[in-house]
């Protein structure tokens, strides 16, 4: 069957059920920047991105950033809602423009109870996730920025159709827990050695080898777990 998705919990579904979700699935289109759900605003939908890459992004009250986690075609985000939760206290922002399958709240609850195998990928999705939210905070209290930044890359381009990433120096600060002027020293760092392209906001990924060589293990780590639960 010829699936219009890229959403891997969606491709591992049965035909049957595939096509039970399609009446209830609509395809939306993101920006960088746009805002899916605010802190402890009501959920109303759950998203199967394609290409789209999503921020889970913690905050204080005195207004300070920092990246959680991301959620790509992986997986879905909203997964608060299948445990009975109807908000978060995080945002959810798009990191990387593209193209989601979206579903209302009621009618994924319901699906979650009545198909053993969408219920079984959700929930091996949120092993692995809940493993990278633990792994980053790990990584960002451990391993050098230059590390973390180079992990960061590496997720960001498994989950797009491209080597040129978009990311403003603004962005990139709030998914590292930095300071601006860090962003642009690592950055410029990693351009000199060759490994990427960097100039107005856009990133061009050069040689993916050489960074997954200079990278921590935490990504290895976590890009296992993923492959080892959607296989």
């Amino acid at each position: 069957m010829n699936r219009k998705t890229d959403n891997y919990i969606l491709k591992a579904l049965p035909d049957d059920e595939y096509e039970r979700l399609l009446p209830d699935l609509e395809e939306v289109e993101f920006k960088v920047g746009d805002v899916i759900n605010h802190p402890y605003e009501p959920i109303t939908h759950v998203y199967f991105p394609n290409n789209a890459m999503v921020s889970v992004i913690a905050g204080t009250p005195e207004g300070q950033l920092s990246e959680a986690g991301v959620v790509g075609r992986e997986g879905l985000l909203g997964i608060a809602v299948v445990m009975g939760a109807d908000s978060t206290p995080h945002e959810n922002a798009i990191q990387l423009p593209g193209t989601a399958l979206r579903m209302p709240v009621k009618k994924i609850r319901e699906r979650f109870e009545q198909c053993a195998a969408l219920r079984e990928l959700i929930l091996r999705f949120t092993h692995a996730h809940m493993m990278q939210l633990v792994q980053t905070a790990l990584c960002n209290r451990l391993h050098r920025l230059e590390q973390r930044f180079a992990r960061w890359i590496l997720m960001a381009h498994d989950r797009s159709d491209s080597d040129v990433l978009p990311l403003t120096q603004d962005f990139l600060a709030i998914m590292l827990g930095v300071h601006r002027p860090s962003v642009s020293v690592v950055a410029g760092q990693f351009k000199e050695s060759g490994f990427i392209k960097y100039n107005r906001a856009i990133i061009t990924v050069l040689d993916r080898k050489r960074i997954e060589n200079f990278c921590c293990d935490c990504y290895q780590v976590v890009r296992a777990e993923f492959q080892r639960m959607l296989k």
